[in-house]
Order: structure tokens, then C-alpha cells, then sequence
């Protein structure tokens, strides 16, 4: 039952701290299209991928005190902190969870911004189209992020380079 749970956890153990809900969202999205076992569902959302699922487990593991959540008042909105709480480092030693060591993968995209990552997912929900049509498709529903061609550039080889740490 708490499999996936346990999955977020460990998520969490590999990245420490997350800043940010929908960076956390976009992290857990582009592992999922990395081939790691994370099985929650996603839909196209203002931000991008975006997962109800996901949602409801972080605030379940906050609630059972598994994971430390703060809210910090940036003024004209909240900002969250994420990361693993003493006893859902406890409770993760005792989980028989198989998932793989991820923190490499993991790491690089917490140093991402929240944008980039944004874009990424982005493109990530839409790979089923290609060079051209997949940039328009993502200029179509992202026109107020107006991104940059070096922005996709650097996006696309990203994608490969994560893929290339997965192998």
C-alpha cells in the first residue's frame, strides 16, 4: 500500500531539499519519462504535467510527519521546502522498496529552475512529435513563457544528457 510512498521517499533521500510544488512536480514528471518507477498519473496543467496523485502523497507524508514541508511568505505568494523528515528517514531503512539510485539524475534537475524544468516537461508530455512541430505545439500552449530558441536548444540536449546518465 505505502509502495508509492516509499518511492517519493527515497526520492526525497536522493534530492534533499526541494524548493518549490511545481519544481517538485516536474522533477518526479521527467524521471517517470526517464523510465524510473514512479507510477503517478499526469495531466497537461497550466505549468505543465501536472499530478493530482502526487499531490495527495506529498500532503499524506507531510501529514504522517514523514516529510518536512515549510511555507515561506515571498510576498505576493507562498513558496514550500521539501525534504525528507528524521522519521521518514527512519521508516525508509526499514521499506523493501526496489528503486534504483537516482541521485545523479536527481541532483541535476533540483539545480534546474523551475522554468527550464517547465520547458523540459513540456516537452517531455509532447514527444510523440518532432523538431518543428513539437517547438510550435510548445510555443502553442506556453505562449506567455515566450521561449527562446537557445532555451530549447539547451532543453533538448539536457533531455539527452539525462538519458545518457539512465543507461
Amino acid at each position: 500500500m505505502l509502495d508509492e510512498h516509499a518511492k517519493l521517499m527515497t526520492f526525497f533521500s536522493q534530492a534533499g531539499e526541494v524548493v518549490g510544488r511545481k519544481k517538485l512536480q516536474k522533477m518526479i514528471y521527467i524521471e517517470k519519462k526517464l523510465s524510473l518507477p514512479f507510477r503517478e498519473r499526469y495531466t497537461f496543467h497550466v505549468y505543465g504535467p501536472y499530478s493530482e496523485e502526487l499531490s495527495l502523497r506529498v500532503e499524506e507524508l507531510t501529514n504522517l510527519g514523514l516529510l518536512d514541508e515549510v511555507r515561506e511568505d515571498k510576498g505576493h505568494y507562498y513558496q514550500y521546502r521539501y525534504r525528507l523528515s528524521e522519521e521518514g528517514t527512519q521508516f525508509l531503512s526499514l521499506s523493501t522498496i526496489d528503486m534504483p539510485d537516482a541521485t545523479p539524475i536527481t541532483t541535476s534537475l533540483n539545480e534546474q529552475s523551475s522554468r527550464f524544468l517547465e520547458l523540459l516537461s513540456t516537452l517531455l508530455y509532447f514527444d510523440h512529435l518532432e523538431g518543428e512541430e513539437l517547438k510550435q505545439k510548445v510555443i502553442s500552449v506556453k505562449p506567455k513563457q515566450k521561449f527562446t530558441d537557445d532555451e530549447f536548444e539547451k532543453a533538448i540536449d539536457y533531455k539527452q544528457e539525462l538519458e545518457k546518465l539512465v543507461q
